[in-house]
């Protein structure tokens, strides 16, 4: 007996009862298919075993409240709810706006005037923050770091004057943010070790090239390894492929150019040989320039996709590929072109560092293998799985082969080598995610004071994230994801009763 007819034989309840036992909830939702319109009426009306009239009532409804919602409303000026504005509630509302809203001091007072027919001088403004700040810098300072495995460091500057800044790979918790005068290697001690103090003692950092940077840890964590940030070294690289193909494509017009002077030019024929021979040994330079981006371009993809790409082959091919790389940029090297060295000597000077978290990850990949029995080249083939997109047929093709390898251990193996690949960073780019953040307050004043930097500090690693492209990070402060632990809303920190509708 089929499945149909199973059901069919059974006595169906009336359809009006089902209706009537339906929860508000499953009527919201038929009210949405139908106005969605995903699905046809009678399909609706089957799925919920109710009657086609009913699905079309609850339709109505869903679209009753969608105009009344989006209606204009008649009673614009009725009394919502009352706000009980005290001294407290205004100074919370003077760090809201300058915290929130990145509101400029006299943008404060202007909205206080206009809104409140109240008036506040600077002065009141000032000192309200910096009440708040000393409150901040204790609970700044308060903060265990023990939690941090990867630092990620780099220098922004502000009016010319560098900012020191510190933060966590993992939950985004800004650990360090220090306006100074220099950024040499006794600044950089200085500061470091001020955050030692707190508990920071992670397993590696991540840094571009500061020379002033990379000394002052060297000096302050001789044991700490500084990785090298791949992102602004890949960034160097394609400054230098997208030089030399905007060059190629400025080569028409010279050549073009040239041809108009020899077409204008009516003098003896020696000079006409002359110029003939310019023309030819410019068609040649261009070619030659052709030649040398794609050459230059071909480098960059093999750099980005087997060199630093994080599912790529072991250390010990990369460094292979790397230097290979190097060694192609030194016979291309042209004066015409001193990008080019440039490039090669940074690569070249930066290697070991580069490559440090290949090191990191082929660890990872080596303690999969143990906790799971298999052999190293086996995660190693699932790793660079992860190289190929999951809408190709390669990619599907790869894993239907590793998966009849691997049987049921494949879901477990692709989980964990997936983990080892998100929790490996290779880059300081969240430090430039915090400088774009930074910079909608730097632009509201010249001068950056310690007291203004530390309340930015307080405020970005308590406020929780509204949206995020990592799931977890989403409803949560950088705080929380760095203990684990929930916290009082940071207007509540700072010793304020936020206001509550009844």
């Amino acid at each position: 007996m089929s499945v149909a007819t199973a059901f069919s034989d059974r006595p169906m309840p009336p359809a009006l009862s089902i209706a009537a036992s339906l929860s508000p909830d499953t009527r919201q939702e038929i009210g949405i298919q139908v106005l969605s319109r995903s699905h046809p009426i009678s399909h609706i009306a089957t799925q919920h075993r109710v009657s086609r009239k009913f699905v079309y009532q609850q339709g109505n409804k869903a679209q009753q409240a969608l105009d009344e919602s989006f209606a204009p409303s008649q009673d614009d000026d009725d009394v919502l709810f009352h706000l009980p504005v005290t001294k407290n509630w205004l100074f919370q509302l003077i760090l809201g706006l300058v915290l929130i809203c990145h509101c400029s001091y006299r943008g404060v007072i202007e909205l206080f005037r206009n809104l409140f027919d109240t008036s506040i001088s600077i002065g009141t403004v000032h000192n309200r923050l910096q009440v708040a700040t000393k409150q901040a810098v204790e609970i700044n300072q308060s903060q265990e770091l023990s939690g941090i495995s990867v630092g990620l460091q780099d220098e922004i500057f502000q009016a010319n004057k560098p900012v020191l800044v510190g933060v966590d790979a993992a939950s985004t918790y800004c650990y360090l943010l220090q306006n100074v005068d220099h950024r040499d290697e006794e600044t950089w001690g200085c500061h470091l070790l001020d955050v030692m103090a707190q508990g920071f003692n992670p397993d590696y950092t991540i840094a571009d090239g500061g020379s002033g940077l990379r000394a002052g840890q060297k000096a302050a964590m001789p044991e700490i390894p500084c990785h090298g940030d791949v992102f602004h070294i890949q960034q160097q690289f394609e400054q230098v492929a997208n030089g030399l193909i905007r060059r190629v494509q400025g080569g028409p017009t010279r050549l073009e150019k040239q041809a108009q002077r020899m077409a204008n030019t009516s003098l003896k024929n020696i000079v006409e040989q002359k110029l003939l021979s310019q023309q030819l040994l410019a068609e040649q330079r261009e070619q030659a320039l052709i030649y040398l981006a794609q050459d230059v371009k071909t480098l960059l993809g093999w750099f980005s996709r087997d060199v630093l790409a994080l599912a790529s082959p072991p250390l010990v091919v990369r460094q292979e590929l790397f230097d290979f790389i190097v060694s192609e940029l030194k016979q291309r090297e042209d004066e015409r072109y001193p990008a080019i060295r440039k490039l090669r000597e940074a690569l070249r000077n930066q290697r070991d560092q580069l490559l440090a978290f290949t090191g990191v990850l082929d660890q990872k990949l080596a303690g999969i293998a143990r906790d799971f029995k298999l052999p190293l080249r086996r995660i190693r083939e699932v790793c660079l799985l992860h190289r190929k997109h999951n809408t190709s047929n390669a990619y599907w093709e790869r894993w239907n082969q590793l998966h009849s390898q691997l049987s049921g251990r494949f879901y477990e193996v692709m989980k964990a080598v997936g983990k080892a690949l998100e929790e490996t960073p290779r880059a300081s780019s969240m430090v430039e995610n915090l400088n774009s953040r930074l910079r909608n307050y730097f632009f509201l004043r010249r001068s950056l004071g310690d007291n203004y930097l530390s309340l930015l500090r307080f405020f970005l690693n308590h406020r929780c994230f509204l949206r995020s492209e990592v799931p977890e990070r989403v409803g949560k402060s950088p705080t929380q994801l760095l203990t684990g632990e929930t916290h009082s809303h940071w207007l509540e920190l700072l010793g304020f009763k936020r206001f509550q509708r009844a």
